[in-house]
């Protein structure tokens, strides 16, 4: 069994900031991408930005500039920096990871909102 734990989510004002962690844990052997994804309400699941076990990263162009993924292989734990936030970054935000499958976490509820 694949777990992902992750945290970091809450509520923030317009132009600051969160930082996501996500912990993955069980039956693995190696991870080549991790990544987060988000959903807002009455809209599709969206890439948000992913990172390859080289290091290669991808973001959303509505994210660029404001967020930076990164990882810890050591701990099999991926993070996602969020500044500047805005009230359309509001969304639940899931971390994924791609192993021998694909693995998601249960989400976390961001609200950017004065």
């Amino acid at each position: 069994q694949v777990q992902l734990v992750e945290s970091g989510g809450g509520l923030v004002q317009p132009g600051g900031s969160l930082r996501l962690s996500c912990a993955a844990s069980g039956n693995i052997f190696s991870i080549y991408t991790m990544g987060w994804y988000r959903q807002a309400p009455g809209k599709q699941r969206e890439l948000v930005a992913t990172t390859t076990g080289g290091g290669r990263t991808v973001y959303a162009d509505s994210v660029k500039g404001r967020f930076t993924i990164s990882r810890d292989n050591a701990k099999n734990t991926v993070y996602l920096q969020m500044s500047s936030l805005k009230p359309e970054d509001t969304a639940v935000y899931y971390c994924t990871i791609w192993a021998t499958n694909q693995y998601w976490g249960q989400g976390l509820q961001v609200t950017v909102s004065s």
